[in-house]
């Protein structure tokens, strides 16, 4: 039996809250943000129907804090939640109190994401299922002495990684013994300030393995299926920053293997709603099992592009208990997509955030570009939350156009305030590595890993200066009238200034 939703609350911010809200938009449903007290001019906050305050911008004292969101539902009369990713999302106890405070809660439900959302539990789940599994072992009730004997019996290198969460969020490489117990705290700390658990488990590094990641819709009926995968090797600090796909590393075979898979592991926990399963693929192209992410993915418009399904709408549609109307032999990829996530960090300076006023922001537009944003010109980006200001998502008919698309679209993205990863995006998808398809998740560390933008004067004087000499001409309609220049960028954003701070 369905029941429509007709005002939903999400429980998060930034872009893919005003994504959700896009969505809900267009289903006729109204829409509840909450916020913080750093975010009472976020994008997220201006384009809610209604918008709840809740507390400090300590996420424990606002996005974190369960009795408070649960509560903001309750008053302002919503009947469902959706929490976005991070913060939330994979949290089985906010997926049980939205339960008995009779909210729907689009999402899986608790105890599914009790069984995939803890990676110890869900190793053990798939271990049962017959799933390929990376050597790895529990840690967090053992003396450093034997973790340390663990490590040593599987061989450097080791990955430390949380066991509730993703995002690369309490996640070290480990080389060698001396470095283990600095990672395992290093971690623990990590991972207790952004998902309120410290547990962490250490298994095997794969050497050069590419990250695969296969998305899954399943509703409460017993229907589960698959919408291809993502390739997302192109990491920093172990997070995604570059996805696209079709994968050039999967051939219709083993794409076809890796998806049956994913769908097997959804199955073996009685998964329902949308979520998506990771793989680690090796040099031998063989495939072992990572994680589940419980929860809508941060990459997930490139598989919209290629599929042409709204993954958030169908994530709505399943938590009110409809059937799935799509089928497996129904779903296609045509083209190639690819996003790249725009940061406010330096990445010459080992990608640390980049906090600031944003003074002027003008993004990318034309067909087959798309900009899932969460800022405006205007906000402040500060250090509380991850400095992730947007997606720019591309499609093309091929990946080698997508890639031209994106890059084009990457030097028209204007971002004033504050330093962002646009440069550096642009270097990556025009090296001849990534442009070949021959990369995996070292690639950065590998090829770029004492990258500096070019030696330039300031930005300001640069950007006036280029814009003055790079002014294309235009002959006017009638021929005879000589040339007229175009505006500049400058001329085009019109009046602004400069802050100081």
């Amino acid at each position: 039996m369905t029941k429509k939703i007709k005002k939903l609350l999400i429980a998060n911010r930034g872009e893919i809250a005003v994504r959700v809200m896009n969505a809900a938009r267009e289903m006729d449903i109204t829409t509840v943000a909450i916020y913080s007290d750093a975010d009472t001019k976020a994008l997220h906050v201006l384009r809610a129907d209604e918008a709840v305050h809740l507390g400090a911008a300590e996420p424990a004292e606002s996005y974190l804090n369960i009795e408070k969101v649960i509560a903001a539902a309750k008053e302002t009369g919503c009947d469902a939640v959706h929490p976005g990713y991070g913060f939330l999302s994979e949290n089985a106890a906010f997926a049980r109190a939205c339960r008995a405070a009779g909210l729907i809660f689009v999402g899986p439900s608790a105890e599914a994401m009790e069984k995939v959302g803890d990676k110890l539990i869900a190793r053990t789940t798939m271990l049962n299922a017959g799933i390929p599994l990376t050597p790895g072992v529990e840690i967090d009730e053992m003396p450093l002495a034997e973790i340390e004997a663990a490590a040593e019996e599987m061989g450097y290198p080791v990955m430390v990684k949380a066991a509730a969460g993703g995002g690369g969020k309490g996640m070290r490489l480990v080389n060698d013994t001396a470095s283990l117990g600095p990672a395992i705290e290093a971690g623990r700390r990590e991972a207790m300030s952004a998902f309120g658990s410290d547990t962490v488990y250490m298994e095997k590094f794969i050497e050069k393995p590419r990250h695969i990641e296969v998305q899954i819709l399943a509703d409460q009926h017993g229907n589960t299926i698959h919408l291809f995968e993502r390739e997302c090797s192109i990491q920093r600090r172990h997070q995604k920053i570059i996805e696209e796909t079709p994968s050039v590393a999967l051939d219709d075979d083993l794409r076809r293997k890796i998806g049956e898979t994913a769908c097997e592991v959804m199955r073996a926990v009685n998964y329902y709603n949308a979520g998506t399963v990771e793989f680690l693929l090796d040099a031998n192209k063989d495939f072992y099992f990572l994680e589940v992410n419980a929860r809508i993915q941060v990459e997930h418009p490139i598989t919209e592009m290629v599929t042409g399904v709204d993954l958030i709408k169908h994530q709505i549609r399943i938590a009110t208990g409809e059937k799935l109307t799509l089928s497996q032999d129904e779903i296609r990829q045509h083209g190639h997509a690819i996003e790249c996530r725009i940061y406010a960090e330096d990445a010459a300076n080992n990608f640390l955030p980049s906090i600031g006023m944003l003074h002027h922001i003008s993004e990318p537009a034309g067909p087959g570009i798309r900009c899932d944003s969460g800022v405006y010109s205007g906000v402040e980006v500060t250090l509380h939350y991850d400095p992730i200001l947007s997606k720019l998502i591309v499609w093309a008919e091929n990946r080698d156009e997508a890639i031209r698309k994106m890059d084009q679209a990457l030097a028209e993205y204007v971002v004033l305030g504050v330093r962002t990863s646009l440069e550096f995006l642009r270097v990556v998808l025009n090296h001849d590595n990534f442009q070949s398809g021959d990369f995996d998740t070292g690639f950065i560390g590998q090829h770029l890993p004492d990258w500096q933008p070019k030696d330039e004067p300031e930005l300001l004087n640069v950007a006036l200066i280029a814009a003055a000499a790079n002014r294309p001409k235009m002959q006017h309609a009638s021929g005879d009238a000589g040339e007229a220049e175009l505006p500049t960028p400058w001329q085009l954003i019109g009046d602004w200034k400069m802050l100081d701070g």
